[in-house]
């Protein structure tokens, strides 16, 4: 299983994912390559995995018929399961002596929910432990050859979650602030808002013309790789059918790397 040795892996269970225990995992962007060594022996020697859409679902196939999988996913504007019933699910698994393995895509603890679950786990009296995976806002434009920082053009970059619009009272973003900043900005879950995102940020000063690219499915067999400029993206994801997952690239960095 996962081109390790499954009897080594489970002499040593306990140290990975002990009985009764969770492994908060991050999947990383979609490529199933593209997870870590330590997460794969999580998974190898899991009793229970709960498992997000985003995660890498070919590495699913691969559990043993004993292992229970349970899809617990977050669908962008459809289906969701609700984050305290993920927890019960957690919190039960492990009461029962199960090695349980919270499975989501990226990285859990950037625009996802790993610290509510650590912290309704550790009220639960159950002992977890977190397995950091490849965060999408840096590894996607990376893989699309699409640096993040450059040096001599930049030094810094912003994640944002684009999935609150600029209007909406909710947003905990500075918009201001963000459309005066000269280094990059990336954009997740923001397919939907980002005619609103871009008419805002050019309102407030952000050049029309700033280079803008969008990957979409990145590291997938699917990706591709939009470019075009801040003023013209929402037009292009109308055009090109733009859809979830894509992430949003804007700055001087967006144009480096073009064919």
């Amino acid at each position: 299983m996962f081109g390790l040795s499954d009897e080594t892996l489970m002499q040593n269970a306990d140290s990975i994912v002990p009985a009764g225990s969770v492994v908060l995992l991050g999947g990383g962007p979609g490529d199933p390559e593209l997870i870590t060594l330590a997460g794969l022996k999580a998974l190898a020697v899991a009793d229970v995995v709960l498992i997000d859409h985003l995660a890498p679902q070919e590495l699913h196939r691969e559990f043993g018929p004993h292992v229970e999988i349970i899809d617990v996913a977050k669908h962008p504007r459809g289906k969701a399961v609700a984050q305290s019933h993920i927890n019960d699910l957690m919190v039960d698994r492990a009461k029962r002596g199960k090695r349980v393995v919270r499975f989501k895509g990226g990285e859990g603890f950037v625009f996802g929910r790993g610290y509510e679950e650590v912290v309704a786990l550790q009220e639960s009296g159950i002992s977890v432990r977190v397995i950091p995976g490849l965060t999408s806002p840096v590894a996607v434009p990376v893989l699309a050859g699409i640096p993040i920082t450059a040096r001599g053009l930049l030094h810094d970059f912003t994640v944002v979650s684009g999935h609150v619009p600029p209007s909406d009272p909710s947003t905990l973003v500075n918009w201001e602030a963000l459309a005066k900043m000269t280094g990059t900005l990336i954009f997740l879950m923001a397919v939907h808002n980002m005619s609103a995102i871009s008419a805002t940020l050019i309102d407030l000063g952000k050049p029309a013309e700033t280079p803008l690219a969008i990957v979409v499915e990145g590291s997938l067999p699917s990706e591709r790789t939009i470019r075009t400029t801040l003023g013209e993206v929402a037009t292009v994801i109308e055009r090109e059918s733009v859809s979830a997952p894509a992430i949003f690239v804007i700055g001087a960095v967006a144009a480096l790397g073009a064919a």
